[in-house]
């Protein structure tokens, strides 16, 4: 099973999931909200999930940068230490940006699920608790 993908909207939320995953000895990906590239930025991403990690370095697997239809915000992920992004683009751009991510250490983020969105969520901490018990128990 891949592991599960914890969507991310800001601090609070890095740390409600690496939290809750490392009580639970799990490991999750953190990934950013939708298109978050365009607004958030990879330097201000990297700089939410190294705070995240401080307290919690081993329930990290991977953060993922979604960068929407950007090839470019791709790329300049790369350039800010980012090393696995989401991108929705066409194939020929998907496979030119997944060439140059693989020669850089880097990869294109394919996990389609399990996924918890947090966006919506009004106890961050609560709902992740609840979310990753569930999925423990099958």
């Amino acid at each position: 099973m891949r592991p599960p993908v914890i969507v991310i909207h800001g601090l609070d939320h890095a740390r409600a999931a690496l939290s809750t995953a490392a009580e639970r000895g799990i490991r999750v990906v953190l990934r950013s909200a939708p298109g978050a590239a365009a607004y958030l930025g990879a330097a201000v991403f990297r700089e939410i999930v190294d705070q995240a990690v401080a307290d919690h370095p081993n329930a990290l697997q991977a953060a993922v940068l979604d960068c929407g239809d950007s090839p470019g915000h791709a790329l300049a992920a790369f350039r800010h230490g980012i090393r696995e992004v989401r991108l929705e683009a066409p194939p020929a751009v998907r496979a030119r940006v997944a060439d140059i991510a693989q020669k850089a250490g880097c990869a294109l983020d394919e996990n389609d699920g399990p996924v918890l969105n947090l966006g919506e969520v009004a106890d961050p901490k609560a709902e992740c608790e609840r979310w990753l018990d569930e999925l423990i128990r099958g």
